[in-house]
């Protein structure tokens, strides 16, 4: 279940409140728990899969996929799988660990493993957003974020696409707030 921690160190573990303080910007959280195969968790576990496993992966999450497609206007969607020996994997946290935007909406569904969001709320204040694995999140375009794994760096996500280019980081310049640079 996701937990949002507040910039004046307020936390929130409940799911209908979390959501009420992400609703001014549109972002839909949700947590499903979709049946799937008892070896499934071992495919999980493992750092690096092959295209086979991956697409395994997916056709397991087909069903939930076309519910979220008819909800999100998703055309395909891909597993993102991070781990410590990640051929560039400072550059991928890099590149998403500032403050951006996206032309097209960012929606995820964790598997396995934790990754940390940050958004500027409307009023300016910042909160940081941990979701784990059977958490779905939908960030409508436009919305100012960053994200990186958790400090465990594994985790694995089923991420949808309405485009090709929607998910291209287009920087904000807006400077992380000294509060949440110390949770991080």
């Amino acid at each position: 279940m996701p937990i949002l921690l507040l910039e004046d160190g307020t936390i929130h573990s409940d799911l209908v409140d979390i959501a009420h303080q992400l609703s001014p910007l549109g972002i839909n959280l949700k947590h499903y728990e979709p049946s799937t195969p008892l070896f499934f968790s071992d495919l999980l576990s493992q750092e690096i899969l092959t295209d086979k496993e991956k697409n395994y992966i997916l056709e397991i999450h087909d069903s939930l996929f076309e519910y979220l497609k008819n909800e999100g206007s998703y055309l395909w969607s891909d597993l993102l799988s991070v781990h410590p020996g990640l051929p560039d994997l400072d550059t991928l946290i890099a590149t998403y660990n500032h403050y951006h935007i996206h032309t097209a909406p960012e929606a995820l569904y964790m598997l396995a493993g934790e990754m940390v969001f940050g958004f500027v709320r409307p009023d300016g204040s910042q909160v940081q957003l941990l979701i784990q694995a059977q958490d779905y999140i939908h960030i409508p375009a436009r919305v100012e974020h960053w994200i990186r794994p958790a400090a465990s760096l594994h985790c694995k996500a089923v991420r949808y696409f309405t485009t090709v280019d929607g998910w291209m980081p287009h920087y904000t310049g807006t400077q992380i707030s000294n509060f949440l640079r110390k949770q991080r």
